[in-house]
């Protein structure tokens, strides 16, 4: 909206006789005892005092009809930028309601990414939502803003209320802003009795925080140390390639152990998009059994329940929730009989640390009961993993230069890789692997009978093996390591921690990966005696059975 028109609705909004509304767009995870002092005063001492974001008098003689709440990011929850759900955040802001003396609205805004004209998006699903009963308006409706998002709707011709915003200096605060006591409360293990944060909550924002333990919980959140600020392990997964990846190899992982699942209470923690409990629960050994995944990931969570409301599973009594297994128990003790887990330790391992691995390993103790068993499905590294091997690549099959090129998507980062050679692309790997992490592998090229092998530990070598091919999600796929332990190191922390390795339980070579991922492509080789000796394929998948011993 041009400047010159802006201010042309502005000083009809001066002179206006029509009745007004205050929209008031945010997250709204809490509310505070400010926020209602200055709705309050706005409604009963009118508007024509009051300032705008500016420090300008609005002198607007209309009363202030009703109050609108756009409440921002309502699909997402569990996060550290939205830890709390939509239904509670609508129930606070409810009670926060009920002393204004004007009617209030709430409206769900669902996050659609970064749009320049959120503001607008905003607006036109509170006039959707309503049935246009709500046709709010530069000319009939007020913003109570103090974050940059008024310059949004400042752009569409709106004035701006600005409650804690100083107007005397840009981006300053007279007041602190409702995230400050979010994460005062986050950051505080006796928030109930600490009296600044009791005096700055609104009692009725307190009472639902108190109700529903929030405190707890938006501390986990807030603290976890694996979870991006939108609920993701990685922000550079490509989810329609792994989604697609994961349907493509259900079948084979329910195959795989369905034999092993004992009935009653069944767990599948990253879970993903559902698919293995889709063909747990269809089987009918299962149908009177519960069914619960678990997914910490924002965006898989919203696709399992999608799938659920479309009836996708044949078993009633299945359930879903988004939370982190890695921190903290997310079945009660000794409640369940099975717990499914797929390429999922490695990402522990990888983002978080051992410890946080040996953490998920003793909170799955926790939670099975006497008998209950553990399935775990994952990559695995090799027996030896500090044996100084020869890799021989080819060079033949891609493109031998220029491996340091880079690309701001996903799918042209893909196309090039795929023409580069193994060789190459072993050079682009040694670039890129846990560069960020600062673990990069260690390497060096030697000629034997003029022919050119990289010199390099059989755990390194493994790591270019197993992961050289996904090329969708390169850049997320490097941040992992798949061969941090070996099967005898799996063995050793299951017993450690109160569990009995099951017969079925091993690691092993995947033949279909040794066809089309190492022939011809990569071999390993060790020096005996000046010569070269060439390995089998190393072990590309372990599954591990653990089942909690009685007598703990």
């Amino acid at each position: 909206m041009c400047d010159k028109y802006a201010i042309i609705i502005k000083l009809g909004l001066r002179h206006t006789k029509k009745n007004m509304y205050l929209l008031i767009p945010g997250r709204h995870h809490l509310l505070t005892d400010f926020q209602f002092k200055y709705l309050y005063t706005l409604i009963n001492a009118g508007l024509e005092q009051a300032l705008d974001d500016t420090g300008t008098t609005l002198n607007i003689e209309s009363p202030i009809q009703g109050i609108i709440f756009a409440i921002t990011s309502a699909n997402h929850q569990g996060t550290k930028r939205n830890p709390i759900p939509f239904y509670i955040r609508s129930m606070m802001v409810q009670e926060f309601s009920k002393e204004l003396p004007v009617p209030c609205y709430i409206y769900g805004i669902n996050d659609v990414g970064h749009i320049d004209d959120f503001a607008n998006y905003t607006i036109k699903q509170i006039r959707h939502q309503s049935d246009y009963h709500l046709d709010i308006n530069p000319q009939n409706t007020l913003i109570v803003c103090s974050t940059p998002v008024l310059d949004m709707y400042k752009n569409e011709g709106y004035t701006i209320l600005p409650a804690e915003l100083d107007t005397s200096a840009a981006l300053s605060y007279k007041e602190h802003l409702p995230w400050f006591w979010v994460e005062q409360i986050g950051n505080s293990g006796q928030w109930k009795k600490d009296l600044d944060i009791v005096k700055h909550i609104h009692p009725a924002s307190l009472k639902i925080w108190k109700t529903y333990q929030l405190g707890q919980k938006v501390n986990k959140i807030l603290n976890d140390p694996i979870l991006g600020s939108d609920g993701d392990i990685t922000s550079s997964r490509d989810y329609n390639s792994y989604v697609r990846q994961m349907d493509e190899i259900a079948e084979l992982k329910y195959q795989e152990t369905a034999q092993f699942i004992q009935g009653g209470n069944i767990g599948d923690i990253g879970c993903a998009v559902g698919s293995w409990i889709k063909l747990a629960s269809d089987d009918p050994k299962f149908m009177e059994s519960d069914f619960y995944g678990i997914e910490v990931s924002r965006h898989l969570f919203e696709l399992c329940q999608q799938r659920k409301r479309n009836g996708e599973f044949a078993n009633p009594n299945v359930f879903f929730a988004q939370k982190n297994a890695v921190t903290e128990l997310v079945f009660q003790s000794e409640s369940m009989n099975t717990i499914f887990t797929s390429s999922l330790t490695h990402e522990i391992a990888s983002y978080g640390s051992i410890d946080a691995l040996l953490q998920f390993i003793s909170n799955r103790h926790t939670e099975l009961c006497m008998g209950g068993v553990w399935i775990n499905r994952d990559v695995i590294g090799p027996s030896h993993p500090h044996k100084e091997v020869y890799l021989l690549l080819n060079k033949k099959d891609g493109l031998n230069e220029d491996f340091e090129q880079n690309f701001s998507g996903n799918s042209d980062l893909s196309s090039y890789l795929g023409n580069l050679s193994t060789f190459t692309r072993f050079k682009r790997f040694a670039r890129d692997f846990r560069s960020k992490e600062k673990d990069n592998i260690a390497y060096s090229f030697e000629v034997i009978n003029n022919i050119e092998y990289v010199k390099i530990s059989l755990s390194d070598a493994c790591e270019f093996m197993l992961t050289k091919d996904y090329t969708d999600n390169w850049e997320s796929e490097m941040h992992e390591r798949f061969c941090f332990w070996s099967f005898e190191d799996w063995l050793w922390a299951l017993n450690e921690i109160g569990f009995e390795v099951m017969p079925g339980s091993g690691s092993y070579t995947n033949p279909w990966i040794e066809k089309k991922r190492f022939l011809n492509k990569a071999t390993l080789f060790e020096k005996v005696n000046s010569r070269l000796i060439e390995l089998p394929s190393p072990p590309t998948n372990a599954l591990m059975v653990a089942r909690k011993k009685r007598n703990i």
